[in-house]
């Protein structure tokens, strides 16, 4: 069973997800205005268009972290899609707010790995540490 702390900061995450989706569909063009001009110069389609594929999926990484439903690969997508909004916003004053977003995502999915991922990183450091000549053994 996970830590209570997990799911606080799951749920939190989800609504946060969630909200941001609803509030982008209530109007995309807004949202469009944080963009650079440089990134919205290369949207193959109109900036509302790609505001409402933003909202979409927004909604559905909090229905994921909501649901509990592979918290791990929700978390992955939205720390991609976070880094894309970092990337695309420029240095505003909601940068912090994203940046503590992106850790927050980044936590959830480290913890909420599973056994098999874990395993296969695991035997990636055994490999290397076989390669390098010492012993794989953790103390």
């Amino acid at each position: 069973m996970k830590k209570t702390s997990f799911h606080f900061l799951r749920v939190g995450l989800a609504i946060t997800f969630l909200w941001i989706g609803v509030l982008i569909f209530k109007n995309p063009e807004a949202w469009g205005g944080y963009l650079q001009p440089w990134a919205a110069g290369l949207l193959p389609i109109p900036i509302a268009q790609a505001m409402i594929g933003t909202a979409i999926l927004d909604i559905t990484i909090g229905a994921f972290l909501l649901l509990d439903f592979l918290p791990w690969l929700a978390a992955f997508v939205g720390a991609i899609h976070i880094i894309i909004v970092l990337t695309t916003s420029g240095i505003t004053d909601i940068t912090v707010r994203d940046i503590g977003l992106l850790v927050a995502v980044l936590a959830l999915m480290i913890d909420s790995l599973p056994q098999w991922v874990l395993n296969k990183i695991w035997f990636v450091k055994k490999q290397q540490m076989l390669e390098m000549g010492q012993s794989p053994e953790i103390k």
